[in-house]
């Protein structure tokens, strides 16, 4: 397990990201948990220690310097909880949406909730386009994440109704993630580029690009 932790610490450190022991802690138990449920259902096609630290975890913690005066988050197609979880679990402060359309995926997420006694954290059975989702959450969230969703265009519009005016809304894209962002009209939906982060996750050298929206006020 050691190895385990040195991955999750270290390559935090090298996106910049400072996990103290107590978050550590809580990865190595839903990195457990999450190994333990994958033999039963398909959680993630990721089974090897490295793989599941950087491009789950250390992935998901690229999105920690979005979360600065983010009261409400909303994780759309949350998955096994990615990139929701791990940010909650590093600022719990977050009042945190994870919403999931696989019945099998929501109950684990409620397991990996209860097993680290998160406050704060709703679990919502549904997709982001069900009108009935979108009516019990329209406007509400500050800051609205989607990781391996969709294409650009598609995530952009499934986050729409939920984010507040004035609000943010992170596409967490892979290397196309720039390319993709010149071939979408985001303007046409009220929204504002304000941020391109480029990186290169640790250890396994893969591109990340974040693109970071804003919803105009009018």
């Amino acid at each position: 397990m050691q190895g385990l932790k040195d991955i999750l610490v270290r390559g935090a450190e090298q996106i910049g990201v400072l996990l103290p022991d107590q978050v550590v802690e809580s990865y190595l138990f839903y990195i457990e948990e999450l190994k333990k449920w994958n033999k039963r259902i398909n959680l993630t096609a990721l089974t090897g220690d490295l793989e599941i630290g950087v491009k789950h975890f250390v992935d998901s913690l690229t999105a920690a310097p979005y979360l600065q005066g983010a009261r409400r988050v909303l994780d759309i197609g949350a998955g096994a909880g990615f990139p929701g979880l791990p940010l909650k679990i590093l600022s719990p402060s977050i009042e945190l949406l994870l919403l999931e359309s696989s019945q099998k995926k929501v109950f684990f997420l409620r397991s990996i909730v209860r097993g680290l006694t998160l406050e704060g954290v709703e679990i919502a059975y549904g997709r982001a386009q069900d009108r009935e989702i979108i009516a019990r959450y329209t406007r509400s969230f500050d800051l609205v994440l989607s990781r391996a969703l969709a294409d650009l265009p598609t995530s952009l519009q499934l986050a729409l109704p939920y984010v507040r005016k004035g609000g943010l809304i992170l596409g967490m894209r892979g290397k196309r993630g720039e390319e993709e962002q010149g071939e979408t009209n985001w303007g046409q939906w009220g929204l504002q580029l304000i941020e391109m982060r480029k990186l290169t996750l640790p250890f396994v050298e893969e591109q990340r690009v974040l693109l970071l929206f804003q919803l105009s006020e009018t």
